[in-house]
């Protein structure tokens, strides 16, 4: 009898042990993906003959939440229609409703519910359109604060896209949104994302200061690949793409996604990438 109270004791010493670790391998897919402005023109690779290519990547990849760049509303509209299993918030750069690009940030609504969210422009006024310092646009930084129904966790999630012209846009604009998170997460209490074409490369002086708060996922994953991000619809391979992550235990995978979907060769000139981000 008393071997088996012994027994019995250390299995109920190790269920709590068991329950933390199941909570900490907790994982969130992430995507960024910047889509291609409808009204490129761009030929045979137009949104017209590309977008059947995103359901399916999702349908694929099947992330958690991610992010786009360079949406307008049409091409919103299709994601919404065709991927009915995320919600997503975000406002047209030129007006702060619906004109011009998104910044969009989507989440599986079965399983996380949004907290929180806005939208902040990458100038010297950010709380109203408008366009900053040496950009050649407006530029936009949507953000949520989401938690993920199962377990209660909690995070947030930013995503922007830095302007491909304004030197001093680009710095200024990262430095902003630095101190935003800051500000939004004072102490780093709760896990952070950050998504979005940089319009950099890895060794951009811009990335200093964000590299002293969060980890890029292409660098740190512990499978990770070196693949250019912005294909230029094959014509080139940069490395201007980043999922950072902050206050999560690990990044499991990084993949930039450049296989073909739905038999279309190029879903954006812009490859999406992905990461697997651990609680």
């Amino acid at each position: 009898m008393k071997k088996i109270f012994i027994i019995l004791a250390a299995v109920a010493a190790l269920m709590p042990m068991a329950s933390c670790k199941k909570a900490a391998d907790e994982t969130i897919r992430v995507v960024s993906s910047n889509v291609r402005l409808i009204k490129g023109q761009d030929g045979e690779n137009s949104w017209e003959y590309r977008k059947g290519a995103f359901p399916v990547m999702l349908q694929e990849i099947n992330p958690l939440v991610f992010g786009v760049q360079e949406a307008y509303a049409e091409q919103l509209a299709w994601i919404n229609e065709t991927a009915p299993q995320y919600a997503c918030v975000g406002v047209g750069r030129e007006d702060g409703v619906s004109a011009g690009e998104h910044m969009s940030i989507f989440y599986k609504k079965d399983e996380v519910e949004l907290l929180d969210w806005g939208t902040y422009w990458l100038s010297e006024t950010p709380d109203v359109p408008s366009m900053g310092w040496d950009a050649a646009c407006y530029r936009t930084a949507t953000w949520t604060k989401l938690k993920i129904k199962a377990s209660g966790k909690e995070f947030f999630y930013v995503n922007t896209h830095l302007d491909h012209r304004g030197v001093e846009a680009r710095k200024l604009g990262l430095a902003l949104i630095v101190n935003k998170i800051g500000e939004m997460n004072p102490g780093g209490k709760l896990p952070m994302i950050l998504t979005g074409d940089f319009n950099v490369y890895p060794d951009d002086k811009g990335l200093v200061d964000l590299d002293k708060i969060m980890k890029s996922a292409r660098i740190y994953a512990e499978d990770s690949d070196t693949k250019g991000s912005f294909n230029g619809w094959g014509r080139a391979a940069e490395v201007i793409d980043y999922i950072y992550y902050a206050g999560f235990s690990k990044c499991t995978n990084f993949k930039v996604l450049d296989q073909s979907f739905a038999n279309v060769p190029y879903i954006s000139d812009h490859y999406p990438i992905v990461a697997d981000i651990v609680f």
